[in-house]
């Protein structure tokens, strides 16, 4: 059953309503499959979203994306083996955006995707932001 507020804004045509596709659900919601350059964009673009949540869960904020990654020691107490990996993987990303050239080894990629599911780990026990 379709939750009513979907209903609404297929009648506000916000949103279309379709029938549901079993592989496209896949597609999207699996990264395995998606290209290795897929992969690692999306991963390494979740790791710096958690990464960023993290600074900010502690009240900082910074506009340098390795150094986000450098302060997960201190944001939750990520080994600097685990943040140099993502900042080899910043210099991936820089490569491809900067420069036009996107050549992941399949180990970095492990590495990111492993590395991502244990700072959403750490990110999600952080608990609620305290106001206070």
């Amino acid at each position: 059953m379709t939750p009513k507020p979907l209903q609404n804004l297929v009648k506000t045509r916000q949103i279309k309503a379709e029938p549901p596709d079993q592989a496209e659900f896949n597609n999207l919601l699996f990264i395995e499959g998606l290209s290795v350059q897929g992969q690692f964009s999306m991963a390494y673009h979740a790791a710096h979203a958690m990464a960023l949540a993290a600074l900010r869960w502690h009240g900082y904020r910074s506009d340098s994306r390795y150094l986000v990654f450098q302060c997960l020691q201190h944001t939750v107490g990520f080994e600097a083996v685990k943040w140099r990996v993502l900042d080899t993987c910043h210099k991936q990303r820089n490569l491809a955006e900067y420069e036009g050239h996107l050549d992941v080894p399949p180990q970095l990629l492990r590495e990111l995707l492993e590395i991502s599911g244990e700072l959403l780990h750490k990110v999600e026990s952080l608990g609620p932001v305290s106001t206070v």
